[in-house]
């Protein structure tokens, strides 16, 4: 009994063995290598590119004050459309002291001078009327008294407008409202109720109250790099998409090549613009980022072949083509433009011609024996 269990052990100890070395011998073989096969074919082929940017409107427009002063109300807020001449807002005035007194002492003087010249109207009058002087001293007097009255009007009218920032005869006019110089959409108003403003001069730019533009005129803006700007021209179209509406693209027109480069780490761009045909079903809003993707050159109907065909040997372009007893021979190509997947075929290579692809690479896992459930 013993020897049978020895001799059981020897041929288990045996089997493992010889299980180990033919394991090992088949890992040790190098696998057969199996290559894809590709068919050249007919078709068409365009060249494109995509240029990264963003969505603006074409006008947009900055609202300041004309005077400087507080905001007193605001009216509008950003969102609302407005129409041109709409008020956008009101200022509370706060004068310039030195001016608010020359405009005081100006109307006084004015007062003054015009009860002196009232008085030698009353005095010519009443002369003129007993015929003791001439009509033309008469009428001088009372030309006078015209030019002081409406020099006084004048004083008042500036004294108003210095302190008031409004005439009472121009009340319509009032620089303390703030008015849209535009018809279009509000897209930000910067400041509240209680900030101080001041209008443009040569020295300062002004604050802007408002932010206007007209979101049915839009373009695309983008810059393109040297190597493609060749092939662009005016009127060329675009598709448009925005990253924010992953659903929705639209038409564009090319308008605008910059004819100066920019430089941009470190490469040369040129800004391109371009009018956006938006009709109206989705809502744009200024400043989306965007994607316009260009037709640079399109050809129909060419013999091709998938670019994982390629090979480059000694600055020449090769492709393996399958001979009828089943092995690859080499052929030099002569290639054209490529779509990033097919490439143009110019010479080399006849439709219908099977090449050599990439290797395939078999998936272990899908060979194991997926194991049933019970």
């Amino acid at each position: 009994m013993k020897r049978v269990i020895k001799y059981i052990i020897v041929i288990l100890i045996a089997a493992v063995l010889v299980g180990t070395f033919v394991f090992l011998f088949r890992k040790s073989k190098p696998a057969e290598v199996r290559y894809s096969e590709l068919t050249a074919t007919r078709t068409d082929i365009a060249r494109t590119t995509v240029i990264t940017g963003r969505i603006v409107p074409r006008n947009e427009v900055n609202i300041k004050p004309q005077i400087n002063g507080i905001i007193a109300e605001i009216f509008k807020e950003a969102g609302q459309t407005v129409q041109k001449d709409e008020v956008i807002a009101r200022l509370t005035v706060i004068p310039d002291m030195n001016s608010l007194s020359a405009a005081q002492s100006r109307v006084r003087l004015s007062d003054i001078n015009l009860k002196q010249v009232q008085s030698n109207y009353d005095r010519e009058k009443a002369l003129y009327d007993k015929n003791l002087v001439s009509t033309e001293e008469f009428e001088k007097a009372e030309q006078s008294l015209f030019q002081a009255k409406e020099e006084r009007a004048a004083a008042q009218e500036a004294l108003e407008v210095i302190r008031d920032g409004v005439s009472s005869s121009n009340a319509t006019s009032s620089s303390t409202l703030i008015r849209s110089t535009i018809s279009g959409l509000i897209l930000d108003i910067p400041v509240k109720v209680g900030n101080s403003v001041i209008q443009a001069n040569t020295l300062n730019d002004g604050t802007t109250v408002a932010t206007i533009a007209n979101m049915n005129d839009l373009i695309f803006e983008g810059q393109i790099d040297e190597t493609e700007v060749g092939s662009l021209y005016e009127s060329m179209p675009l598709k448009i998409t925005i990253g924010a509406l992953p659903d929705f693209s639209c038409d564009a027109s090319l308008e605008y090549i910059s004819p100066k480069a920019v430089e941009s780490n470190g490469s040369n761009q040129f800004k391109v613009k371009a009018a956006v045909s938006v009709d109206g079903s989705r809502t744009i809003r200024s400043g989306y980022s965007a994607n316009a993707e260009i037709e640079l050159e399109k050809l129909e109907n060419v013999l091709s072949v998938p670019e994982s065909a390629l090979e480059f040997i000694r600055e020449g372009t090769f492709v393996q083509v399958r001979q009828e007893n089943g092995t690859y021979r080499p052929v030099s190509i002569e290639t054209g433009i490529s779509d990033g997947i097919n490439i143009q075929v110019k010479s080399g290579l006849e439709e219908g011609d099977v090449v050599r692809g990439p290797i395939i690479i078999e998936d272990d896992e899908e060979e194991k024996e997926t194991p049933s459930e019970e």
